[in-house]
């Protein structure tokens, strides 16, 4: 199953370029980007049958510590790791279509969709993990390669600075994990996920311990933009392309996400160590934080990456209570904030296609001209909102009922409050597309082509079907909330 699901992007992913360049020999560079495609959609049939066998025989897990006996490495592939896949391939498959016709203008296209399913392979390679040694490799491989992709149209100044701040704090998070793990290893003498749950969960707390547990999430917490965290993502995603500007929000920090869940949960006992309470007071700084600066933005991108911020803190507030339901709308809303942040990136991004600006007074009535692409774009918003009938008012119910329940009254009314506040942007934004005057600017303005409309359009169908029919999704995100909490099953599993 790990051989299908990765060594097929891998495949892809080295071929592409030979595809790209046969391609320009014979004049039909098309063949290299919907080759790209071709090996996400193939990918997701494998996720699919992977998601069959797990659901049929457990855990899966596949040993290589022959190599590195020290380090007791492993694949050990459970729900959880099954459900970051699935979101992961589907975004890079929406993207992927997104960018045929997005990205025709750039050039080192080839690069482009080789880096993207490197990209996509590093964040499923980290969910696949069975310990903290392969995490870190795979975690490193993500960096190098989101870096690549901030930076890909190098001929600006700008995208190299974003990058370079991203890469910079990426690594000083990388630093972290990397201290966290040398004081497991001092205490447990592994880095295995199984037998260091063994050892650090019937550990009497000590200061090491509560060390490692503020590296890790530090460590993880900058993919997952968690304030103060969170400052190279509101440069990265206006200087990235739109298509990488999806991904980095709709599935680079959902991959912190997955580091703290895996690790606080499977390793350290939360009523024993009481993190909770540390991860609660992070998710209101970070909503709150993220909505008042996306309040203040005239730049649509830059608006919609402090959004990005405003909803890691909506999904943390699952990780703090803790409970069953918690994650399960935590992970709801992984997948529900990678449909809804996704398309409204690429929405942002056919403006940029069609017009070259980002500014919103720019682009002020825009949606008389781009009656399709503002419609999915509204979809979007209102689900960000957390308007009913769509999959963004679901989650967050369950996030905030699970915070009541779970005896943090004060945690879901910072969340309600928070999502309240939000619409005064996200209807600030939608004033100025819709109902203002077109500029003289906008008045030769065409519809996105429909390459970029059918994965756009096909997004918002989601959104609006996990809206009214949420029952299969939330039955998948109870399935990886239980594999994120039973600790024991994961343990069984690696040592038998």
């Amino acid at each position: 199953m790990f051989t299908n699901v990765l060594d097929t992007l891998i495949f892809f992913m080295l071929t592409v370029p030979i595809v790209g360049w046969a391609a320009s020999k014979v004049n039909h560079v098309k063949i290299r980007d919907w080759y790209a495609v071709l090996g996400f959609l193939i990918t997701a049939y494998f996720v699919y049958d992977l998601y069959l066998q797990v659901s049929r025989n457990g855990i899966v897990t596949i040993r290589y510590s022959n190599f590195i006996p020290v380090a007791d490495v492993c694949f050990e592939i459970d729900m959880l790791s099954v459900f970051m896949t699935i979101v992961f391939v589907m975004l890079g498959a929406f993207v992927s279509i997104y960018s045929v016709r997005y990205m025709e203008r750039d050039k080192g296209l080839n690069w482009y969709y080789t880096i993207l399913i490197a990209l996509i392979i590093s964040m499923i390679g980290a969910t696949f993990a069975g310990d903290l040694f392969t995490l870190f490799i795979f975690w490193q491989l993500l960096t190098i390669t989101a870096t690549s992709m901030v930076s890909f149209r190098r001929e600006r100044w700008a995208p190299v600075e974003a990058s370079l701040k991203y890469f910079i704090m990426a690594e000083v998070g990388a630093a972290c994990i990397l201290y966290a793990m040398s004081i497991l290893y001092g205490m447990a003498g592994t880095l295995n996920f199984a037998r260091l749950a063994i050892g650090i969960r019937e550990a009497v707390p000590n200061p090491w311990i509560y060390l490692a547990i503020a590296l890790l999430i530090v460590g993880f917490g900058v993919e997952a933009t968690i304030v103060p965290l969170h400052f190279w993502l509101p440069d990265a995603h206006p200087e990235a392309p739109s298509s990488i500007s999806a991904i980095l929000s709709g599935a680079l920090i959902k991959v912190g996400i997955y580091g703290i869940c895996r690790v606080l949960f499977l390793i350290f006992v939360p009523t024993k160590f009481h993190w909770g309470i540390v991860i609660a007071i992070f998710a209101v700084i970070t909503m709150t934080v993220g909505n008042i600066m996306a309040l203040l933005q005239n730049d649509v991108k830059r608006l919609l990456a402090y959004s990005t911020v405003a909803h890691s803190g909506y999904i943390l507030t699952g990780v703090a209570v803790g409970t069953q339901l918690g994650l399960t709308g935590s992970f709801f809303h992984v997948i529900n904030h990678a449909l809804m942040k996704g398309l409204a990136f690429m929405c942002a991004g056919a403006f940029v296609y069609r017009t070259e600006t980002r500014d919103l007074n720019e682009l002020s009535g825009i949606g008389r001209r781009m009656p399709v692409t503002i419609t999915v774009l509204c979809v979007s918003l209102f689900a960000l909102l957390g308007f009913p009938s769509l999959n963004g008012f679901v989650s967050k119910y369950i996030l905030f009922t699970s915070a009541i329940d779970g005896g943090m009254p004060l945690l879901a009314i910072a969340g309600l409050l928070n999502s309240a506040f939000s619409a005064a942007y996200y209807l600030r934004m939608i004033q100025i597309l819709v109902l203002a005057e077109p500029t003289d600017k906008m008045a030769k303005v065409k519809e996105a082509p429909l390459s970029m409309l059918a994965p756009m359009g096909m997004m918002a169908f989601l959104i609006v079907l996990f809206g009214v029919w949420p029952e299969p999704v939330i039955a998948l995100a109870d399935k990886a909330a239980h594999a994120a909490l039973n600790f024991q099953e994961f343990v069984k599993a690696a040592t038998s």
